[in-house]
């Protein structure tokens, strides 16, 4: 089932929104979803790209992740992508001093 699908379902239940809020990106059909609500009555809310200000734990953690592991690294397999992602989780919330913490690693916070 794809969105525009499960969106008819969910209008047998609730009434169409005012509007839809989402990013312009190919993940979300965005064109798509753009046509149905312009025939539903629905209007359109776009998040910026890389608007920080929308999720910005989500937006700087991606950021981040991508800058610190998925730019430096060659995965040769899905398995090694994982294995390595994990390792840098690992980094990221045992061992590495956090602002928030007052330059503090977690594992010393819990301590």
């Amino acid at each position: 089932m794809d969105v525009i699908d499960t969106i008819e379902e969910l209008l047998k239940l609730y009434s169409a929104p005012t509007h839809m809020r989402m990013d312009n990106g190919p993940e979300s059909i965005a064109h798509a979803l753009q046509e149905w609500c312009t025939g539903s009555g629905s209007g359109t809310a776009y998040i910026p790209p890389g608007s920080l200000w929308e999720n910005p734990f989500v937006e700087s953690f991606n950021g981040r992740f991508r800058d610190e592991c998925l730019n430096v690294e060659l995965f040769a397999s899905l398995q090694e992508a994982k294995l390595l992602a994990e390792q840098h989780w690992i980094e990221l919330n045992v061992y590495r001093p956090h602002s928030v913490l007052q330059r503090r690693t977690p594992l010393e916070v819990l301590q």
